[in-house]
């Protein structure tokens, strides 16, 4: 059933932004067929929403048809060495991850504590601690928008890279994600990042479990305010809201030597390193606890931009693009944002804060 005026906001866990005009909630691929359908008659633009983790919705809402993805359900295949699991698109995040490491089974142990739902990670390819989703996606089935059919599209077709994939780029829009397959495996846990390795030292990697690995990323991501807690106003943000930059090793040192101190980063299979979004906003003037009205920087990590209360959509898009402004300003690094922003037209502030062109970037 096809609902009017139905606010977004308690939808997301930022807590901002407007009504959609019309809203449906899915729990099929028919129903997201049939909800495709009936924008389509209707002329209406159709925006999908999955568990609101990763959004930013603009004060006016969205002037169409948004469709909530609903579709549960998990089955579990054993398929020569690998554990293949399926999982419906609305299926909460953690409660997967918390499953499959109750298991045995690794591959997303350190995705441990990420809100928003299953059929999220596919589209910006969710990663943390050293682990991407990317390593372990089957498959994904989708309903393609083009051919008003449902299809699957193998992992490597999603054309994955550093947080973003088909569906975030050049397939935008046109695909619904219906169910996700995880092929994983029984075996020790990812041990890269150096918060978490810090945690482990002295250890012989062989004597260290998956739950141990799940546990302490949640306790890592808890001091940063990363996980979804009603009481904590520093969790009522999207996240990180920037990506870490991607640079070479020229960038690298160009910015030690603006700041005047070593850079950390985490060196990437390419040659290039990533260094610290978080890093470089502190040293822009952005540290803990700034405030700006209603909005303001988490008191726990300097990559989360939090809702302080009643605050205005306006007020985050303007507080990001300051922020954005005043790191390519001081280190000439052009920051991406990770959420999405629906509802926002052309506006000018939102065009900047996703512009690739302006100064170096992040891949």
């Amino acid at each position: 059933m096809v609902h009017a005026d139905v606010p977004l906001a308690p939808l997301t866990t930022l807590g901002i932004g407007g009504a959609a005009r019309w809203f449906v909630r899915a729990s099929t691929a028919e129903e997201i067929a049939a909800a495709h359908q009936w924008a389509a008659d209707e002329r209406l633009p159709l925006f999908v929403l999955g568990g609101g983790s990763n959004l930013v919705i603009a004060d006016t809402g969205f002037d169409g048809l948004v469709v909530q993805v609903a579709l549960r359900g998990i089955d579990i295949a054993i398929e020569r060495s690998e554990t293949v699991v399926r999982a419906g698109a609305g299926e909460p995040w953690d409660a997967l991850v918390a499953m499959t490491v109750a298991r045995g089974l690794a591959g997303l142990e350190c995705l441990s504590g990420i809100p928003g739902s299953v059929g999220g990670t596919p589209v910006q390819n969710v990663g943390a601690y050293g682990q991407e989703v990317a390593e372990t996606i089957r498959d994904v089935t989708v309903f393609d928008r083009t051919s008003a059919r449902v299809t699957t599209i193998g992992g490597a077709e999603c054309r994955f890279a550093y947080r973003t994939s088909r569906f975030r780029r050049e397939d935008a829009g046109r695909f619904v994600i219906c169910h996700v397959r995880f092929a994983l495996r029984s075996g020790p846990p990812t041990l890269k990042y150096p918060d978490v390795v810090s945690l482990f030292a002295g250890r012989a990697p062989g004597s260290i479990a998956l739950d141990e690995v799940r546990l302490a990323v949640l306790a890592i991501r808890r001091r940063k305010g990363m996980v979804i807690d009603e009481t904590d106003l520093d969790t009522r943000s999207v996240g990180s809201f920037f990506m870490n930059p991607v640079v070479d090793t020229g960038t690298r040192e160009r910015v030690a030597s603006i700041a005047g101190a070593p850079v950390p980063g985490f060196a990437m299979p390419d040659r290039r390193v990533k260094i610290p979004a978080a890093w470089l906003i502190e040293r822009a003037g952005f540290t803990c606890g700034y405030r700006r009205g209603r909005v303001g920087v988490s008191s726990k990590h300097p990559l989360a931009l939090v809702n302080l209360g009643g605050a205005a959509a306006r007020e985050l898009v303007e507080l990001a693009a300051e922020i954005k402004q005043r790191v390519a300003d001081r280190f000439a690094i052009g920051l991406r944002p990770e959420p999405a922003f629906v509802g926002f037209g052309d506006d000018p502030k939102v065009a900047y804060l996703l512009n690739r062109t302006d100064v170096d970037t992040a891949d």
